[in-house]
């Protein structure tokens, strides 16, 4: 077993795993990695199975000293780092590791080999900010920390692979109240990331999309990934961290296989929206997991 010192701890750093999935009825999102692809593969480069927990950070990274040394990868968005990313690398005991602001996207993970080890909550050790659950203490890291990660007793992996392409064109399947809207009224425009943007949701702004003429309802479930439309037309994509139920109506749902894509998205970035068919939708995340199972 070994410790990270927390130096720095960049802007807003968390714990991460591929979340908590079946206690949306409970009121609790899933949580988990922005970037659940980035995080899969960054604990495929460290020899660590894909659900391990490592550090998910947003805009800015942190500085890390490792006491003892560790086997770690960067993944995600190009951050400036002391260390090359998407390969395996070997950490010194008493090195450091400093990794600056984003040069792309918006989330850059660091996997260490044997995963941080934190106390689960509801079987996850992803930590939830808004409810100050699960993670490290349920918050951001905060200078002075220290977290431990586990002995896997596996050697150096000394491995490699090539980042996925992220998109800014959202392939969507049409949401449960599609046919309140015009057909075209998701497509036919690009919209901007708002400041307010975050891991509960990313707010857009672009052309209004015309209000539900007459149209009710009542709140109900909102899956991962649904676009509601709130009054004004400003359209919101739900993540990771949002509510379980909604009563804005939701035009259409980002696909699984683009989750990653809008984990990467920082404000101000343009997108658009491309429908597909739900067949579609699920060839294209069947390719993205044969993918990483091609990995092991």
């Amino acid at each position: 077993m070994g410790v990270i010192q927390v130096q720095a701890p960049g802007l807003f750093t968390t714990v991460q795993d591929c979340g908590r999935e079946g206690f949306g009825p409970l009121g609790v999102s899933p949580s988990g990695a922005a970037d659940s692809l980035s995080l899969r593969m960054g604990n495929w480069l460290v020899g660590n199975p894909q659900n391990a927990a490592g550090l998910e950070m947003t805009l800015l990274g942190g500085t890390f000293l490792f006491p003892q040394g560790g086997i770690v990868a960067l993944t995600g968005s190009d951050f400036d780092a002391s260390i090359p990313m998407w390969t395996s690398v070997k950490i010194e005991p008493g090195e450091t590791l400093r990794i600056g602001p984003t040069r792309t996207g918006a989330r850059c993970y660091l996997c260490i080999q044997g995963g941080i080890i934190v106390k689960p909550f509801l079987g996850s050790a992803s930590t939830h900010v808004l409810s100050g659950l699960g993670g490290f203490e349920g918050r951001a890291l905060r200078k002075g920390d220290v977290l431990s990660f586990g002995d896997s007793g596996q050697s150096f992996p000394n491995r490699i692979v090539s980042p996925p392409a992220y998109r800014k064109c959202l392939r969507v399947t049409a949401g449960p109240q599609s046919n309140w809207f015009p057909q075209s009224s998701l497509y036919d425009a690009s919209y901007r990331v708002t400041e307010e943007a975050n891991r509960m949701g990313l707010r857009l702004e672009g052309p209004p999309i015309p209000s539900p003429s007459g149209a009710k309802m009542i709140t109900e479930g909102v899956s991962l990934g649904a676009i509601q439309v709130p009054p004004g037309g400003q359209p919101i994509i739900l993540f990771v961290e949002q509510q379980t139920t909604g009563g804005y109506p939701k035009i259409a749902n980002v696909i699984s296989a683009d989750l990653p894509s809008v984990g990467q998205l920082r404000p101000r970035d343009e997108i658009r929206f491309e429908p597909v068919c739900m067949d579609a939708a699920r060839g294209l995340l069947l390719e993205q997991e044969k993918m990483l199972a091609s990995l092991d």
